[in-house]
């Protein structure tokens, strides 16, 4: 079976050059980089160990621990505190991780019935936000509830172009 990547090369490119209008295959868009992004805030240094190796594990890769910026004496919160984590996917491991959403992971939450289309921005980029993290076949016992997001970095130049070549991809969104 051909991985995502190949898949990309040999048949999406083609098939989007005809969609879109495109004559060099250069200017089809594609998919540059995976960032899934995850906010613990104030938690136990245990539990948010625990959510950085889930993370990790559900990634495939080290995290990043993002620290707060300013300290906000209302929410107990320092300057430097640790209240993220977040893994920046490229290349292999990036078609690699989204072949596994797409397929595996999407599909095992309960009443899915696609993703929502109102996750577009104006540059071509699709972030969609995950309540419990649960579906992931990597994560075995759960133990703190807690989300993530997924933001899908391409080269498009609008939303249009950044859908169809996440369908092309295998993304299920809602009402095709």
């Amino acid at each position: 079976m051909a991985n995502l990547k190949e898949t990309y090369a040999k048949e999406i490119v083609p098939a989007l050059e005809k969609q879109l209008g495109v004559t060099n295959p250069m200017l089809v868009p594609r998919l540059t980089k995976i960032v899934v992004n995850m906010a613990f805030g104030l938690r136990e240094k245990d539990v948010q160990k625990q959510l950085v190796q889930d993370l990790e594990a559900i990634t495939g890769q080290k995290a990043v621990l993002c620290k707060a910026r300013k300290s906000i004496s209302n929410f107990k919160l320092r300057e430097g505190m640790p209240i993220g984590a977040k893994v920046t996917l490229r290349g292999n491991r990036m078609y690699e991780f989204a072949e596994r959403f797409f397929n595996v992971t999407l599909p095992r939450i309960r009443d899915f019935r696609g993703v929502p289309n109102r996750g577009f921005d104006k540059a071509g980029n699709y972030t969609m936000g995950m309540k419990e993290y649960v579906t992931f076949p990597e994560i075995t016992a759960v133990s703190s509830a807690s989300g993530l997001d997924v933001t899908f970095v391409t080269t498009a130049k609008d939303k249009a172009g950044a859908k169809a070549l996440l369908e092309a991809l295998g993304m299920p969104f809602m009402g095709r």
